[in-house]
Protein backbone atom coordinates (compact mmCIF):
# COMPACT_ATOMS: atom_id res chain seq x y z
CA UNK A 1 0.00 0.00 0.00
CA UNK A 2 2.86 2.19 0.89
CA UNK A 3 4.75 1.45 -2.38
CA UNK A 4 1.20 2.47 -4.09
CA UNK A 5 1.16 5.43 -2.70
CA UNK A 6 4.34 6.71 -3.40
CA UNK A 7 3.91 5.45 -6.85
CA UNK A 8 0.55 7.52 -7.29
CA UNK A 9 2.41 10.56 -5.57
CA UNK A 10 5.05 10.72 -8.55
CA UNK A 11 2.55 10.43 -10.83
CA UNK A 12 0.24 13.94 -9.59
CA UNK A 13 1.63 16.10 -11.88
CA UNK A 14 1.01 13.96 -14.75
CA UNK A 15 -1.86 13.44 -16.67
CA UNK A 16 -3.14 10.03 -18.57
CA UNK A 17 -1.72 9.87 -22.02
CA UNK A 18 -4.84 9.41 -23.65
CA UNK A 19 -7.03 12.05 -22.31
CA UNK A 20 -8.41 13.85 -25.74
CA UNK A 21 -9.91 17.47 -26.42
CA UNK A 22 -12.91 16.03 -27.03
CA UNK A 23 -15.16 13.19 -25.26
CA UNK A 24 -18.61 12.03 -25.93
CA UNK A 25 -21.57 13.63 -23.50
CA UNK A 26 -24.96 14.16 -23.13
CA UNK A 27 -25.73 17.81 -23.10
CA UNK A 28 -29.07 19.79 -22.85
CA UNK A 29 -28.99 23.03 -25.73
CA UNK A 30 -32.71 23.33 -25.03
CA UNK A 31 -34.93 22.70 -21.47
CA UNK A 32 -37.24 19.77 -22.72
CA UNK A 33 -38.50 16.31 -22.18
CA UNK A 34 -36.15 13.09 -21.58
CA UNK A 35 -34.66 13.60 -25.62
CA UNK A 36 -33.68 17.46 -24.65
CA UNK A 37 -30.49 15.36 -23.85
CA UNK A 38 -28.51 14.87 -26.59
CA UNK A 39 -25.32 12.71 -26.55
CA UNK A 40 -22.56 13.63 -28.96
CA UNK A 41 -18.56 15.32 -28.88
CA UNK A 42 -17.85 18.23 -26.56
CA UNK A 43 -14.58 19.66 -25.34
CA UNK A 44 -12.86 18.01 -22.48
CA UNK A 45 -12.55 20.15 -19.94
CA UNK A 46 -9.44 21.57 -18.89
CA UNK A 47 -8.33 21.27 -15.11
CA UNK A 48 -7.81 24.93 -13.70
CA UNK A 49 -5.92 25.15 -10.29
CA UNK A 50 -6.94 23.20 -6.85
CA UNK A 51 -8.62 20.93 -9.48
CA UNK A 52 -8.27 17.28 -11.11
CA UNK A 53 -9.78 15.66 -13.98
CA UNK A 54 -11.44 12.61 -13.39
CA UNK A 55 -11.85 9.92 -16.01
CA UNK A 56 -15.56 8.79 -15.64
CA UNK A 57 -16.51 5.12 -15.14
CA UNK A 58 -20.30 5.68 -14.00
CA UNK A 59 -22.77 8.48 -13.68
CA UNK A 60 -25.45 8.74 -11.49
CA UNK A 61 -29.16 9.45 -12.72
CA UNK A 62 -31.16 11.53 -10.09
CA UNK A 63 -34.66 13.32 -10.02
CA UNK A 64 -32.78 16.72 -9.86
CA UNK A 65 -31.07 15.96 -13.21
CA UNK A 66 -34.61 15.62 -14.55
CA UNK A 67 -35.60 19.63 -12.98
CA UNK A 68 -32.65 20.74 -14.66
CA UNK A 69 -33.31 19.33 -18.16
CA UNK A 70 -37.08 20.49 -17.98
CA UNK A 71 -36.22 23.91 -16.88
CA UNK A 72 -38.06 23.52 -13.48
CA UNK A 73 -34.70 24.36 -12.17
CA UNK A 74 -33.00 26.84 -14.36
CA UNK A 75 -29.46 26.50 -15.69
CA UNK A 76 -26.88 28.68 -17.96
CA UNK A 77 -27.30 26.76 -22.02
CA UNK A 78 -25.77 24.72 -23.27
CA UNK A 79 -24.90 22.43 -20.54
CA UNK A 80 -23.39 19.05 -19.74
CA UNK A 81 -26.08 16.74 -17.50
CA UNK A 82 -25.61 15.50 -14.09
CA UNK A 83 -24.00 16.03 -11.05
CA UNK A 84 -22.49 12.87 -9.66
CA UNK A 85 -20.12 10.34 -10.59
CA UNK A 86 -16.78 8.57 -10.33
CA UNK A 87 -14.04 6.99 -11.79
CA UNK A 88 -9.75 7.87 -11.80
CA UNK A 89 -7.90 10.50 -11.64
CA UNK A 90 -6.72 11.23 -14.94
CA UNK A 91 -5.33 14.75 -14.61
CA UNK A 92 -4.57 17.15 -11.72
CA UNK A 93 -3.38 21.10 -11.42
CA UNK A 94 -1.38 22.95 -9.83
CA UNK A 95 -2.04 23.17 -5.39
CA UNK A 96 -3.37 19.91 -5.52
CA UNK A 97 -1.88 17.78 -2.62
CA UNK A 98 -3.96 15.29 -1.43
CA UNK A 99 -5.06 13.19 -4.79
CA UNK A 100 -2.65 12.06 -7.30
CA UNK A 101 -3.48 10.43 -10.66
CA UNK A 102 -5.19 6.95 -10.24
CA UNK A 103 -6.85 7.67 -7.46
CA UNK A 104 -9.97 6.15 -7.33
CA UNK A 105 -12.65 9.14 -6.32
CA UNK A 106 -16.43 9.69 -6.30
CA UNK A 107 -17.74 13.30 -6.33
CA UNK A 108 -20.61 15.42 -7.17
CA UNK A 109 -20.39 18.78 -8.99
CA UNK A 110 -22.31 19.68 -12.46
CA UNK A 111 -21.28 17.68 -16.12
CA UNK A 112 -20.71 14.23 -14.84
CA UNK A 113 -22.87 12.91 -18.00
CA UNK A 114 -19.90 12.57 -20.01
CA UNK A 115 -16.17 10.73 -20.42
CA UNK A 116 -14.39 13.60 -18.20
CA UNK A 117 -15.53 15.92 -15.24
CA UNK A 118 -13.29 18.61 -13.98
CA UNK A 119 -13.73 18.20 -10.76
CA UNK A 120 -12.38 20.91 -7.08
CA UNK A 121 -9.61 18.36 -5.30
CA UNK A 122 -11.91 19.53 -2.00
CA UNK A 123 -14.80 17.76 -3.22
CA UNK A 124 -13.82 14.50 -4.47
CA UNK A 125 -14.30 11.58 -1.91
CA UNK A 126 -11.53 8.52 -1.64
CA UNK A 127 -13.51 5.13 -2.55
CA UNK A 128 -11.66 2.27 -0.94
CA UNK A 129 -10.94 -0.76 -3.01
CA UNK A 130 -13.67 -2.76 -1.15
CA UNK A 131 -16.07 -1.14 -2.60
CA UNK A 132 -16.94 -1.34 -6.40
CA UNK A 133 -17.18 1.97 -8.30
CA UNK A 134 -20.99 1.56 -9.58
CA UNK A 135 -22.03 0.98 -5.42
CA UNK A 136 -20.02 4.08 -4.30
CA UNK A 137 -21.55 6.19 -7.28
CA UNK A 138 -24.62 4.65 -6.22
CA UNK A 139 -25.05 5.13 -2.38
CA UNK A 140 -22.17 7.88 -1.52
CA UNK A 141 -22.62 10.67 -3.49
CA UNK A 142 -25.57 12.69 -4.46
CA UNK A 143 -28.41 9.90 -2.85
CA UNK A 144 -26.31 8.43 -0.32
CA UNK A 145 -25.12 11.97 1.17
CA UNK A 146 -28.68 13.20 0.74
CA UNK A 147 -30.19 9.96 2.40
CA UNK A 148 -27.39 10.39 5.34
CA UNK A 149 -28.31 14.28 6.30
CA UNK A 150 -31.87 13.62 5.87
CA UNK A 151 -31.82 10.89 8.84
CA UNK A 152 -28.94 12.21 10.74
CA UNK A 153 -29.25 15.64 10.67
CA UNK A 154 -32.38 18.23 8.52
CA UNK A 155 -35.03 16.95 11.70
CA UNK A 156 -32.98 18.42 13.78
CA UNK A 157 -32.63 16.24 16.20
CA UNK A 158 -36.18 16.19 17.13
CA UNK A 159 -36.21 12.70 17.20
CA UNK A 160 -34.57 10.46 19.34
CA UNK A 161 -33.33 6.78 19.11
CA UNK A 162 -36.38 4.63 19.66
CA UNK A 163 -39.30 7.14 18.38
CA UNK A 164 -40.73 6.80 14.92
CA UNK A 165 -39.73 8.36 11.59
CA UNK A 166 -42.09 7.95 8.57
CA UNK A 167 -40.35 7.93 5.31
CA UNK A 168 -41.56 7.90 1.97
CA UNK A 169 -40.60 6.10 -1.07
CA UNK A 170 -38.55 3.06 0.17
CA UNK A 171 -38.62 1.04 -2.87
CA UNK A 172 -36.24 2.56 -4.52
CA UNK A 173 -33.47 5.70 -5.16
CA UNK A 174 -32.94 7.98 -1.66
CA UNK A 175 -35.16 6.86 0.49
CA UNK A 176 -33.85 3.01 0.01
CA UNK A 177 -31.23 4.16 1.42
CA UNK A 178 -32.86 6.41 3.94
CA UNK A 179 -34.92 3.74 5.25
CA UNK A 180 -31.53 1.47 5.93
CA UNK A 181 -30.00 4.49 7.62
CA UNK A 182 -32.45 5.38 10.21
CA UNK A 183 -32.71 1.65 11.41
CA UNK A 184 -28.44 2.00 11.69
CA UNK A 185 -28.88 4.96 14.01
CA UNK A 186 -31.95 3.20 16.01
CA UNK A 187 -35.59 4.89 14.77
CA UNK A 188 -37.90 2.86 14.01
CA UNK A 189 -38.89 3.28 10.53
CA UNK A 190 -42.51 3.14 8.24
CA UNK A 191 -41.81 3.15 4.93
CA UNK A 192 -44.39 3.75 2.15
CA UNK A 193 -43.85 1.83 -1.05
CA UNK A 194 -45.75 0.51 -4.28
CA UNK A 195 -46.91 -2.73 -4.40
CA UNK A 196 -45.13 -4.30 -7.06
CA UNK A 197 -41.59 -2.99 -5.15
CA UNK A 198 -43.03 -5.03 -1.31
CA UNK A 199 -39.79 -6.87 -1.65
CA UNK A 200 -37.14 -4.16 -2.46
CA UNK A 201 -38.98 -2.32 0.49
CA UNK A 202 -38.85 -5.43 2.86
CA UNK A 203 -35.47 -5.56 2.22
CA UNK A 204 -34.52 -2.11 3.73
CA UNK A 205 -35.68 -3.43 6.91
CA UNK A 206 -38.46 -0.94 7.88
CA UNK A 207 -40.20 -2.02 11.30
CA UNK A 208 -43.83 -1.24 9.51
CA UNK A 209 -45.13 -0.55 5.12
CA UNK A 210 -47.61 0.40 3.97
CA UNK A 211 -47.95 -0.46 0.82
CA UNK A 212 -49.94 1.29 -2.23
CA UNK A 213 -51.19 0.19 -5.48
CA UNK A 214 -48.97 1.07 -8.35
CA UNK A 215 -49.65 4.67 -10.37
CA UNK A 216 -48.35 3.45 -13.86
CA UNK A 217 -46.49 6.47 -15.34
CA UNK A 218 -45.27 7.96 -12.66
CA UNK A 219 -42.63 7.83 -10.32
CA UNK A 220 -45.03 7.62 -7.26
CA UNK A 221 -47.13 5.21 -5.91
CA UNK A 222 -51.32 5.86 -5.67
CA UNK A 223 -51.51 7.72 -2.56
CA UNK A 224 -55.65 7.58 -2.78
CA UNK A 225 -55.51 3.54 -2.60
CA UNK A 226 -55.02 3.42 1.26
CA UNK A 227 -55.77 5.46 4.24
CA UNK A 228 -51.78 6.13 4.81
CA UNK A 229 -52.63 9.01 7.72
CA UNK A 230 -54.79 6.03 9.45
CA UNK A 231 -52.29 3.06 8.90
CA UNK A 232 -49.78 5.32 10.51
CA UNK A 233 -51.86 6.40 13.79
CA UNK A 234 -52.61 2.95 14.04
CA UNK A 235 -48.50 1.22 14.18
CA UNK A 236 -47.72 4.55 16.39
CA UNK A 237 -51.02 3.91 19.04
CA UNK A 238 -52.34 7.33 17.79
CA UNK A 239 -48.89 9.33 18.78
CA UNK A 240 -47.55 9.81 15.12
CA UNK A 241 -44.24 10.59 13.65
CA UNK A 242 -41.30 12.70 15.26
CA UNK A 243 -40.00 12.86 11.65
CA UNK A 244 -41.51 12.42 8.42
CA UNK A 245 -38.71 12.20 5.39
CA UNK A 246 -40.84 13.13 2.02
CA UNK A 247 -39.15 13.44 -1.52
CA UNK A 248 -42.88 12.69 -3.20
CA UNK A 249 -44.16 16.45 -2.36
CA UNK A 250 -47.49 17.70 -3.37
CA UNK A 251 -49.23 13.74 -3.43
CA UNK A 252 -48.31 13.43 0.43
CA UNK A 253 -48.59 17.11 2.05
CA UNK A 254 -51.85 16.00 3.76
CA UNK A 255 -50.67 12.95 5.17
CA UNK A 256 -47.19 13.91 6.04
CA UNK A 257 -48.04 16.72 8.13
CA UNK A 258 -51.02 14.91 9.75
CA UNK A 259 -48.92 12.03 10.84
CA UNK A 260 -46.76 14.32 12.44
CA UNK A 261 -46.57 13.85 16.52
CA UNK A 262 -46.11 16.44 18.82
CA UNK A 263 -43.20 18.55 18.38
CA UNK A 264 -42.49 16.46 15.41
CA UNK A 265 -40.37 17.78 12.09
CA UNK A 266 -42.48 17.63 8.45
CA UNK A 267 -38.55 17.40 6.09
CA UNK A 268 -40.04 17.86 2.71
CA UNK A 269 -36.63 17.26 -0.07
CA UNK A 270 -38.60 16.44 -3.14
CA UNK A 271 -41.20 16.58 -5.70
CA UNK A 272 -41.55 13.80 -7.41
CA UNK A 273 -45.43 14.30 -7.58
CA UNK A 274 -44.65 18.10 -7.52
CA UNK A 275 -43.93 20.68 -5.70
CA UNK A 276 -45.31 21.21 -2.41
CA UNK A 277 -48.26 23.97 -2.51
CA UNK A 278 -47.86 26.84 -0.38
CA UNK A 279 -49.66 26.45 3.17
CA UNK A 280 -50.71 28.33 5.88
CA UNK A 281 -48.27 28.17 9.21
CA UNK A 282 -51.46 27.03 10.74
CA UNK A 283 -51.10 23.96 9.62
CA UNK A 284 -48.56 22.92 12.35
CA UNK A 285 -50.22 24.93 15.64
CA UNK A 286 -52.63 21.56 16.15
CA UNK A 287 -49.18 19.66 17.79
CA UNK A 288 -46.77 22.53 17.60
CA UNK A 289 -44.84 20.91 14.68
CA UNK A 290 -42.22 22.06 12.52
CA UNK A 291 -41.31 22.01 8.69
CA UNK A 292 -38.25 22.66 7.00
CA UNK A 293 -37.27 22.03 2.96
CA UNK A 294 -33.45 21.72 3.16
CA UNK A 295 -31.20 20.76 0.43
CA UNK A 296 -27.99 18.78 0.14
CA UNK A 297 -25.05 21.49 0.01
CA UNK A 298 -26.05 23.31 2.90
CA UNK A 299 -25.11 19.93 4.37
CA UNK A 300 -21.65 19.45 2.62
CA UNK A 301 -20.34 22.64 3.20
CA UNK A 302 -17.14 21.93 3.76
CA UNK A 303 -14.34 19.07 3.21
CA UNK A 304 -14.67 18.14 6.81
CA UNK A 305 -18.86 17.50 6.40
CA UNK A 306 -18.32 15.84 3.20
CA UNK A 307 -15.96 13.39 4.80
CA UNK A 308 -17.88 12.65 7.72
CA UNK A 309 -20.90 11.80 5.75
CA UNK A 310 -18.97 10.04 3.12
CA UNK A 311 -17.01 7.83 5.78
CA UNK A 312 -19.66 6.96 8.07
CA UNK A 313 -21.68 5.73 4.64
CA UNK A 314 -18.23 4.06 3.39
CA UNK A 315 -18.44 2.17 7.09
CA UNK A 316 -21.41 0.98 6.39
CA UNK A 317 -21.23 -0.40 3.10
CA UNK A 318 -18.44 -2.46 3.93
CA UNK A 319 -19.41 -4.26 7.55
CA UNK A 320 -23.07 -4.94 5.50
CA UNK A 321 -25.16 -2.75 7.75
CA UNK A 322 -25.91 -0.68 4.38
CA UNK A 323 -26.72 -3.09 1.38
CA UNK A 324 -26.83 -1.48 -2.19
CA UNK A 325 -29.34 -1.97 -4.94
CA UNK A 326 -28.12 -0.67 -8.73
CA UNK A 327 -31.09 -1.17 -10.98
CA UNK A 328 -29.52 -0.52 -14.29
CA UNK A 329 -26.74 1.35 -15.70
CA UNK A 330 -27.50 3.02 -19.48
CA UNK A 331 -24.40 3.47 -21.39
CA UNK A 332 -24.02 6.87 -22.29
CA UNK A 333 -25.85 6.80 -25.79
CA UNK A 334 -28.88 6.27 -24.67
CA UNK A 335 -29.44 9.10 -21.97
CA UNK A 336 -32.78 10.05 -23.16
CA UNK A 337 -33.71 5.99 -21.75
CA UNK A 338 -32.16 6.71 -18.74
CA UNK A 339 -34.19 9.70 -18.09
CA UNK A 340 -37.28 7.98 -18.87
CA UNK A 341 -36.82 5.24 -17.39
CA UNK A 342 -35.94 6.72 -14.15
CA UNK A 343 -39.23 9.22 -14.80
CA UNK A 344 -41.49 6.04 -14.98
CA UNK A 345 -41.27 4.79 -11.52
CA UNK A 346 -40.04 1.49 -12.46
CA UNK A 347 -36.91 1.62 -10.73
CA UNK A 348 -36.02 -0.58 -7.72
CA UNK A 349 -32.12 0.99 -6.83
CA UNK A 350 -30.07 3.15 -8.71
CA UNK A 351 -30.00 3.73 -11.61
CA UNK A 352 -26.87 5.05 -13.28
CA UNK A 353 -24.65 5.76 -17.20
CA UNK A 354 -21.69 3.06 -17.35
CA UNK A 355 -19.28 5.71 -19.35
Amino acid sequence: MMLLRQTRSLMSRRTFASVPETMKAAVVRVVGDADALEVGDYPTPSVGEGQVLVKNEFAGINFIDTYHRSGLYARDLPFVGGQEGGGEVAAVGAGVADVAVGDRVAYSVFGSYAEYTAVPAAKVLPVPDEVSMDVAVSCVVVQGMTAHYLTSDAHAHLIQPGEWMLVHGVGGGTCQWAAQMAKIQGYKVIGTAAKGKRAVAEATGCDALILYDEAPGTAYEDYESVDGLAEVMKITDGVGCKAVIDGIGKATLDMSIGSLAQRGIFVSFGNASGAVPAYPPLRHIAKSSFMCRPKLLDYTRNREELLYRSNEIMGWLKSGQLKVTVDTAFPLDDAADGHKYLESGASTGKVLYKI
